[in-house]
């Protein structure tokens, strides 16, 4: 009888201590030297750049691996579970402009269905990369309409649609000029609508990288449209 019960007490000691290794509550309420350090250098460390292009590309060619291993690097850092879907369905792109380290991204679409007109993406942005500036135009379907939502890190959002915003992040010189000038920094929770039909735009990471939630109509890639003449996804 005594036996079962110090083990059940031991079982639930265990459980106790998982369970506040990252609270860091103590007997005495206060967090231990130890905890007070693990769980502040995790919350306050931020993902920053580790890879160049010399690292994703060879001979010229652009190494999607290594591209995905930089992704899953990000994602390891931020939590982010790498499924068996993402697996099979993510993809990564320097959309043809030779310089992945600061255009391009990585993706997955969650559902593009043309009948019920509705899709869902997670787009991937390592810190500091850009998505080239693109519109969404009518084709046999509605122009793409879409709303964007930060879950880790943090982006640029940018918009052809108002004013210039001063004081401009300086934007890779591979892309070429934009016309979209209006931006706002979205931070995580922030759910940004696009401004108009047909309208360019475009997402550049902060330092940290950025994953953003995407909901949007149909996608119809035909409607797709860059103002760099040479990107292509």
């Amino acid at each position: 009888m005594k036996k079962g019960f110090y083990a059940k007490r031991w079982v639930l000691g265990v459980l106790i201590v998982c369970m506040t290794a990252c609270t860091g509550n103590s007997s005495s309420g206060e967090k231990t030297g130890e905890q007070q350090s693990n769980c502040k250098n995790k919350k306050e460390m931020a993902y920053s750049k580790k890879y160049t292009n010399a690292d994703f590309y060879k001979d010229g060619k652009f190494d999607e691996e290594a591209g995905m291993n930089a992704f899953k690097d990000m994602f390891e850092f931020y939590d982010v579970p790498f499924t068996p879907l993402m697996e099979k369905e993510m993809w990564v792109t320097d959309f043809g402009l030779g310089d992945f380290e600061h255009v391009g991204m990585g993706g997955i679409f969650w559902v593009n269905d043309e009948v019920h007109s509705y899709f869902a993406h997670a787009i991937y942005l390592l810190p500091n990369q850009m998505i080239p500036e693109h519109a969404h135009v009518k084709t046999a379907f509605a122009p793409k309409f879409e709303s964007w939502m930060v879950t880790k890190g943090w982006a640029y959002n940018f918009s052809e649609i108002g004013e210039e915003t001063p004081d401009a992040p300086a934007l890779p010189a591979s892309h070429g000029p934009v016309k979209s000038k209006n931006f706002v920094v979205q931070q995580v929770g922030e759910v940004i609508h696009l401004k108009k039909e047909e309208s360019f735009h475009f997402l550049l990471a902060g330092p940290e990288g950025a994953i953003v939630d995407e909901w949007a109509s149909y996608h119809d890639n035909d409607g797709l449209r860059f103002s760099n003449p040479d990107a292509a996804l």
